[in-house]
């Protein structure tokens, strides 16, 4: 799956916006410009990611190599994700978590 893909994914489902061509659209006539909303490149627009599926828990993890971990419980799933990009670990969490299938990542 791309990057794209995925937020877009991730943006519908977790945040209830449409997807446009260049934009994001949020309803109310509001918009956001694609490139303003990168959660797996930018840890602020991960957590808001995180904050907006709002988990019954979660948890977050780091190892002395540089990888994170990330534990996402929400009322209807379960997620789990390892990677060296903290922003990409909650984003992986949080998707397998609403039960995007990703493969095997990190």
């Amino acid at each position: 799956m791309t990057t794209d893909a995925l937020t877009n994914m991730l943006a519908q489902q977790v945040l209830g916006w449409s997807p446009a061509p260049d934009r994001f659209l949020r309803g109310n006539r509001r918009w956001i410009p694609r490139w303003r909303f990168a959660p797996l490149t930018n840890l602020a627009d991960a957590f808001r990611l995180l904050d907006a599926a709002k988990p019954e828990e979660f948890a977050l993890s780091g190892s002395g190599n540089g990888e994170f971990w990330v534990r996402v419980r929400l009322p209807g799933g379960y997620g789990e994700a390892r990677d060296t990009s903290k922003p990409r670990a909650i984003a992986y969490a949080v998707a397998r978590a609403i039960g995007i299938e990703l493969g095997e990542q990190k």
